[in-house]
């Protein structure tokens, strides 16, 4: 799952980098939370810059020939700049998932690659990263508060430098939407309408395809924080709130009232194939990250999107799942001060530009980065992102990977099979919520 990001396995046809399949990431996700990775990551580390003043190691997934090219040139940039030489470690997507523990308790890069919220703040809290407060302290006017937040410790303190981000929403087709005479729903209530509507005109409403275990994750969130709002969301996701709780109740029923505007045979499609009756017309709506983008390059003139609707005004839409990919400091850097260059280098408005421009369906985080050459989408998604008073990472981002793995996964399906059984799958969500926060 957003496990290097919240995104599932596509092809390299289109010259953007593959995410690791949700399956290889959960299994990263594990080793994440403590449990013991595979043997010989430890191996796979450079063992930092040996204490070299010239040099600086960064650990890299980035092993796919065009965003492994692309991060060759913002490295060979700021050599350039700095004069100081980087060696790149590159390890393939599911090696470095799945033994990043091992990787960062053995002599791990000087930087290294991985993810805002949840996942950074594991590994501040192990004492298995450095804390970048003073690297904040030049780089921190190019971020928003929401990216700030999403790279601060429980302690306070940064050690995230964010990259890039790639928003979820809810994705349409305009030509069909002007077509048919449909507006965008700012309201819940507005949604399920239109859903019934789409489906008295003989459209899908709403494509699913939740095959993999994953991809309703970004639902569920949502229907969270429109309905309860970003604080207890968090505390859901680590276990401070009740999963049998009035107020998650009260998510599942509002789920509830979309199902039946769903895509058949939600849990034997993939979001591929979801997506492909978005493409052709056959569906009306799907809420989706960057894959659709990655995916239906020749129809970007003829897709939109919009933020997934209010349900309480209290909310409002002030929270956008934004999952953000970037760096952080190994614990004991053989080139502390080389590596806060290159981190700072990271951070600034010039290295995320040279990424972009290979994988043009992501965004960078930095508010001064040149954005001349994004597509109308890209564009809109900085204004998307820009507006929010929190970001949100993905549930399996966001809160334990044993939760998100078995719990959260099964809980999802189980809703979907049987949506009129909300007690069972809220007892299941509860008992295993007990068990991996309190046990």
């Amino acid at each position: 799952m957003a496990r290097f990001s919240p995104r599932s396995p596509l092809s390299d046809t289109a010259g953007v980098l593959p995410p690791l399949g949700r399956r290889s990431m959960l299994k990263g996700l594990l080793a994440t939370a403590g449990v013991a990775a595979l043997p010989g990551l430890a191996a796979c580390g450079s063992g930092g810059s040996g204490g070299s003043t010239d040099t600086v190691t960064f650990g890299s997934n980035y092993s796919d020939a065009v965003p492994k090219g692309a991060v060759q040139s913002v490295m060979d940039a700021f050599t350039k700049a700095q004069n100081l030489k980087v060696t790149v470690n590159t390890k393939d997507h599911n090696t470095y998932q799945e033994q990043i523990t091992n990787y960062l308790q053995g002599r791990p890069d000087d930087v290294f690659c991985w993810f805002a919220g949840y996942r950074m703040q594991y590994f501040a809290g192990q004492g298995l990263a450095s804390d970048l407060s003073d690297v904040w302290t030049d780089i921190g006017a190019n971020f928003s508060a929401a990216q700030k937040e999403a790279s601060t410790g429980a302690d306070g303190k940064q050690y995230f430098v964010p990259f890039y981000y790639y928003p979820w929403a809810v994705f349409y087709r305009p030509s069909i939407w002007q077509q048919r005479g449909y507006e965008v729903p700012r309201t819940f209530d507005e949604l399920v309408a239109l859903a019934g509507r789409m489906k008295s005109d003989g459209l899908i409403p709403i494509a699913v395809g939740q095959k993999d275990g994953w991809p309703q994750m970004a639902t569920l969130d949502y229907i969270n924080l429109r309905t309860n709002g970003y604080e207890f969301h968090m505390n859901l996701m680590r276990g401070k709130e009740d999963w049998q709780g009035a107020k998650v109740r009260a998510v599942f029923e509002n789920w509830r009232r979309l199902l039946p505007y769903y895509q058949e045979n939600a849990l034997g499609r993939t979001w591929q194939e979801a997506s492909d009756s978005l493409e052709k017309g056959e569906a009306g709506m799907m809420v989706i990250g960057n894959q659709v983008l990655e995916k239906t390059k020749g129809q970007l003139d003829d897709l939109d999107f919009f933020a997934f609707p209010e349900i309480d005004p209290a909310h409002g839409v002030d929270t956008v799942e934004a999952p953000i990919d970037g760096f952080m400091l190994s614990r004991k850097p053989g080139n502390p001060d080389g590596a806060k260059k290159l981190l700072r280098f990271l951070g600034g408005a010039e290295a995320p530009v040279l990424y972009t421009k290979a994988n043009p369906s992501v965004i960078a985080t930095n508010a001064q980065a040149d954005t001349s050459g994004y597509n109308k989408l890209q564009r809109k998604y900085i204004d998307f992102v820009g507006q929010a008073k929190h970001l949100t990472q993905f549930l399996d981002r966001d809160t334990d990977p044993r939760f998100a793995s078995d719990a959260a996964t099964n809980g999802i399906n189980a809703f979907l099979n049987n949506p009129n059984d909300i007690d069972s799958v809220l007892k299941g969500l509860a008992d295993q919520a007990k068990t991996i926060f309190t046990g």
